[in-house]
């Protein structure tokens, strides 16, 4: 067992390394997420430099870089440029943002469809939790919903967060952005439904074994989790790993399971009942 010393030592580093590397020093992410992943690879590891070097490994999969962002600052001015002119400039604003971001252009062939597939399965919320929700929020357009809804969006990557917020004002949504690390801080607000979308694999990634206990955590009625079917080269077919994590996942809990099926992208409609 390392000092306790010498642990807070090294995830101080970590956090530092993080806070100032070119990397990831614009998106300001929450300290509690920096702390839980050091402090988990310190228990792995025996050697605090391998610790150190997974830590690094872990945030680059949280993080998910290469997945593409647009310019917040661009974004936010394009969509309160386009709010003066109506609804319809600001749909062609938010496909246009939608497209910058692999997990969300992936869906845009379907988009309308997915929502409608998914909301056919729970019935229309008066909740939404939004977790790790990326440019989700975004698509609020093609979701067919009434603007009275709370829509409640979580994520790590504070200047996302900043541009969702600023689209609940623009559109005027009874919606609510939170920068916040739902792994070490799960939301406490009630749901009937909960959007996990493309996430749960990159969280069994960064501390095997979490989805579980965090998918009990979460208070929604519907846990609507998708995963992908294909691999961003499209050459790998996921969806029967991705079967088999679910399985995994959720074997000997009793909920009801429906999956819907698109064409790169599986929802596991999980009724908790």
């Amino acid at each position: 067992m390392k000092p306790v010393q010498e642990e807070q030592r090294w995830v101080a580093q970590f956090v530092q390394w993080a806070r100032h590397s070119p990397k990831y020093r614009a998106l300001d992410l929450p300290e509690t997420l920096l702390t839980d992943i050091m402090t988990h690879a310190l228990k792995r590891y025996t050697k605090p430099a391998q610790a150190l070097a997974a830590a690094r490994r872990i945030l680059h999969q949280v993080v998910a870089p290469y997945l593409g962002d647009p310019d917040y600052i661009q974004a936010a001015q394009a969509l309160e440029n386009a709010a003066r002119q109506g609804e319809e400039a600001v749909r062609q604003v938010c496909w246009h943002l939608l497209q910058q971001h692999a997990s969300t252009r992936e869906r845009l062939p379907f988009l309308e469809a997915f929502y409608q597939r998914l909301f056919g399965v729970t019935g229309v919320p008066a909740t939404i939790l939004d977790l790790a929700c990326g440019l989700n929020p975004l698509a609020w357009p093609w979701m067919g919903l009434p603007r009275e809804i709370r829509y409640l969006a979580f994520d790590i990557h504070n200047p996302r967060v900043q541009l969702i917020r600023r689209f609940f004002e623009l559109m005027g949504i009874h919606g609510q952005a939170f920068h916040r690390d739902i792994l070490v801080e799960p939301p406490w607000d009630q749901a009937e439904v909960a959007f996990f979308f493309k996430e749960i694999h990159r969280f069994e990634e960064r501390q095997p074994g979490c989805a579980r206990s965090f998918l009990q955590a979460i208070p929604a009625r519907w846990l609507l989790i998708s995963l992908p079917t294909r691999s961003l080269s499209q050459k790998r077919d996921l969806l029967p790993i991705h079967r088999r994590l679910m399985n995994r996942i959720l074997d000997g809990l009793g909920w009801n399971v429906q999956e819907v099926l698109f064409e790169n992208e599986v929802v596991f409609c999980v009724d908790k009942g």
